[in-house]
């Protein structure tokens, strides 16, 4: 949240190691999100309503002055995992730190009757004022039924003391636990990259996002809708939205939220990523779990999906830049980017591909044409196409025996469409030279008209995130590198930030994007290259390339 000239992020901690348990509320702030300074935890356990953990929650900034106020789950009890939810108040509203936190003796303020799974009721969300004298609701994630639906129920409350339960759930569909929910308007035709103050109502130019993350499959899926205040409904624009979600991220991204930003008036969304090698590594390192680069998100001009995009601060951190120009990579070939040290790094190359090209593009499976990721997982980047792969190698050795490709790849049209289809994949399969990690493919498919030879693509691919890697006991050196994938007429504009971890990648203006973790063990620090790569039959030509190295920022204090 902002409060006060600064911004506050809480996150989950385990101040005796890197491993699960223990957990409080860690708390640091900043100027920028860039930036970081660690306090005090802000939560500890200390109550009966979060004796055995202070698990997820959220906060709400009060009008007038009133200050913020976070509600957050509670266990009170080891054996069954029975959830409650608490309230928390700063202990001084004018410290603009918010150092200390007051949990009054009413806790916990709702607790799960009425026939709720108390082992399946946790993350209220951020409060919102709507009509009548209980102005204020927020929802509460769950899961209902034998053949468990997720649910969103609203909670009611004049006062932040007492809540009541409306009788209907604001949404559910057939996926299973409903965890972390968030529930955000969003401007329709508004300015560019605008957000929306959390409490704005429903109405012609102003539509809302329901985000859930899905406790099964441990992504976190959205759906655009209208919501009905006095109804208290939400009813999702898409019939089939709750089969076939958005995503925020098709990659290795969870337990996501939103605030909005009163300072740029924006929405920031932040992610978080789990480790993907071995828990021994976890202690051996002291850290584990990461979030992703704030993003700033907004509704698409088509009102049919999100856009996301690393917030503007991150370019702050650019210095030393080399540049290329009119450079044809030829079927089958790469060329190294040289001249900065591509381990941290901000790149933003273009691509042309002509319409010619474009017609020799393969044809498309259709029994892969719903799944992004089988797909990749099929077509990887050793695999030769028509119309790529192309793209780039992050974190590449020098004998390239370890890289991490990320790529594009278009295929022709699916039956009934006549619109060329467009994926867009993160292959880590040859990201390092150890064999005990888990390096699954991930794609997502990007809604662009290309069949005019016209391509307005862009892409952002992070290697680990130079924000907040502070979690459990050790503080986390980061090194950046960007890679922006933006394609006007039919180029294809990449931007790229690579770090030692993650590669994090945005497409089609923020349309697709991508998390993944890699650890690679040759290609780091000053051996880590970058190249441009095209294993498609088609010739690529790289209109422009430049490439920013990219300074450290300051990580809690460090």
């Amino acid at each position: 949240m902002y409060y006060k000239g600064w911004y506050h992020f809480f996150y989950q901690y385990n101040p005796k190691g890197a491993v699960w348990g223990n957990i409080v509320w860690a708390h640091s702030v900043s100027r920028d999100l860039i930036n970081w300074v660690a306090l005090e935890p802000a939560l500890r356990p200390s109550i009966p309503g979060d004796r055995y953990g202070c698990w997820s929650g959220s906060a709400t900034v009060l009008p007038d002055g009133g200050g913020p106020v976070i509600m957050y789950t509670g266990v009170d009890h080891p054996d069954i995992n029975y959830q409650v939810q608490n309230v928390a108040y700063p202990k001084n509203v004018s410290d603009p730190l918010l150092r200390e936190w007051v949990k009054p003796s009413h806790n916990p303020v709702i607790v799960p009757e009425g026939g709720i799974n108390a082992t399946q009721f946790r993350d209220p969300t951020t409060a919102w004022r709507g009509p009548g004298p209980e102005q204020w609701r927020l929802l509460v994630g769950s899961a209902a039924g034998s053949s468990p639906r997720g649910v969103a129920y609203v909670y009611r409350s004049r006062d932040f003391r007492r809540w009541r339960r409306v009788r209907r759930p604001l949404h559910s569909a057939a996926t299973g636990m409903w965890e972390c929910p968030d529930f955000y308007p969003v401007s329709k035709g508004g300015a560019p990259r605008a957000g929306l103050e959390t409490s704005v109502p429903p109405g012609p130019r102003v539509k809302h996002v329901l985000k859930n993350s899905l406790d099964l499959r441990r992504y976190d899926y959205y759906t655009v809708g209208t919501y009905h205040p006095r109804a208290e409904r939400y009813v999702p624009d898409d019939p089939a939205g709750d089969e076939h979600r958005l995503r925020y991220d098709y990659g290795n991204f969870y337990a996501s939220k939103t605030f909005y930003d009163p300072a740029k008036r924006r929405r920031i969304l932040w992610g978080w990523a789990n480790e993907s090698d071995s828990a021994a590594d976890d202690v051996a390192k002291g850290w584990a779990g990461i979030q992703a680069i704030p993003r700033t998100v907004w509704l698409d001009p088509s009102g049919k999906q999100l856009l996301q995009w690393p917030i503007e601060e991150v370019e702050a951190l650019r210095e030393k830049s080399v540049t290329l120009k009119n450079r044809l990579i030829k079927a089958g070939h790469h060329v190294e980017v040289t001249g900065i040290q591509t381990a941290q790094a901000d790149v933003e190359v273009s691509f042309e591909v002509s319409p010619a090209a474009l017609a020799g593009a393969e044809t498309l499976d259709p029994a892969l044409a719903y799944d992004a990721e089988k797909l990749c997982g099929v077509k990887r980047a050793d695999v030769r196409g028509g119309v790529g792969p192309f793209g780039l190698w992050v974190l590449a050795s020098a004998n390239r025996k370890e890289r991490t490709a990320v790529f594009f790849r278009v295929f022709k049209p699916a039956a009934g469409s006549d619109k060329p289809v467009v994926l867009m994949c993160t292959d880590p399969t040859k990201s390092s030279l150890n064999p005990n990690l888990y390096r699954p493919t991930f794609a997502g498919f990007v809604d662009t008209d290309i069949s005019n030879g016209k391509i307005s693509l862009r892409s952002l691919v992070r290697v680990a995130v130079q924000q907040v890697f502070f979690f459990v006991q050790q503080l986390r050196r980061v090194y950046d590198v960007f890679i922006l994938s933006a394609v006007s007429a039919r180029y294809f504009f990449f931007l790229l930030q690579i770090d030692r971890s993650v590669v994090e990648s945005f497409g089609a203006g923020g349309k697709t994007c991508i998390l993944s973790r890699v650890y690679p063990s040759l290609a780091i620090g000053k051996d880590a290259r970058l190249y441009v790569f095209n294993n498609g039959r088609a010739h690529v030509k790289v209109s422009r390339l430049t490439a920013w190295e990219m300074k450290k920022p300051v990580m809690n204090g460090a």
